[in-house]
């Protein structure tokens, strides 16, 4: 067997190889513990004929543990630099596929029913670039892929966010917007000493577990979240404030203070202090 991607030497030694420089436009953080990698497979509950999808493979330090546990994985990488290096550290697994792409740009539906069997079990599995984390989650959860859920190691500062309840300062449009599809937790949290470059910031693995229904019924979805970014769009201001300036103008002042009255929400409450039922309540009152 191979020696394990995952060590400091063998990164190490891969870099040297190929002159490999880290991209900071890239967020290219490389993960050199096997331990956190095995966690974050452990956290997917992959059944050996399980699929796997993969964002920023780097060198393929996690998709040779993803490759190791089930039996299909398909890796979008960005940087063209990588193929070759993956060319060669993936080799023993022929069921691990390289895509040579912008996951923002790609269609990932497709990808699914080409790559996957039907109705197999899908999880998404990455350790995400910091830069991009938000438009890769949201593209991923609007999109209704036939995935079960999504782990991901991202900065502890935004799966604090995504996981975050009403009341604390953590709560806000992102929060709702991810627990609107999925049902979020935080799974572990990653020093920053287990990366190389090592980052500023640590991290955590955050567990998105894809809900068959909305959280909550709206009659429409586009203003349902437009109402939501309106009404975090300064935190310090009254929901009817916020509403007032972000969403409606002030001429509609008396109808947007009716409409929270008649969903018993306190014109004088703040944005963060919504539960998202309130909110979609509130979005099917105002739509």
């Amino acid at each position: 067997m191979s020696k394990d991607i995952a060590t400091p030497n063998r990164t190490k030694e891969i870099l040297k190889k190929y002159g490999f420089s880290f991209k900071k436009s890239l967020g290219q953080n490389f993960l050199i513990d096997t331990n956190v990698l095995n966690n974050i497979v452990d956290c997917a509950e992959l059944l050996p004929n399980s699929g796997a999808i993969e964002i920023g493979p780097g060198i393929g330090a996690l998709t040779e543990q993803l490759a190791k546990r089930c039996e299909r994985v398909v890796a979008f990488e960005i940087d063209q630099r990588l193929l070759p290096i993956l060319n060669e550290t993936l080799a023993p697994y022929p069921h691990a596929t390289v895509i040579h792409s912008d996951v923002l740009e790609a269609d990932i539906n497709s990808v699914i029913s080409e790559k996957f069997k039907e109705g197999q079990d899908v999880m998404v599995v990455a350790n995400l670039p910091y830069y991009v984390t938000t438009p890769i989650l949201m593209k991923l959860l609007e999109e209704k892929l036939p995935i079960r859920g999504i782990v991901v190691m991202i900065q502890k500062e935004v799966a604090d966010r995504i996981s975050a309840k009403p009341g604390t300062k953590e709560y806000g449009s992102l929060s709702i917007a991810a627990q609107y599809y999925a049902q979020a937790t935080t799974e572990l949290i990653v020093p920053k000493t287990v990366f190389v470059p090592q980052p500023n910031v640590d991290s955590a693995v955050l567990k998105l577990t894809i809900r068959k229904e909305p959280a909550v019924k709206v009659n429409d979805e586009q203003f349902f979240f437009r109402l939501i970014r309106a009404s975090f769009g300064q935190r310090r201001k009254t929901i009817m404030n916020n509403l007032t300036h972000n969403l409606f103008t002030k001429a509609d002042k008396e109808k947007v203070e009716a409409a929270l009255l008649s969903c018993n929400i306190e014109p004088t409450r703040r944005g963060e202090t919504l539960s998202i039922e309130e909110y979609a309540v509130l979005s099917n009152a105002l739509s």
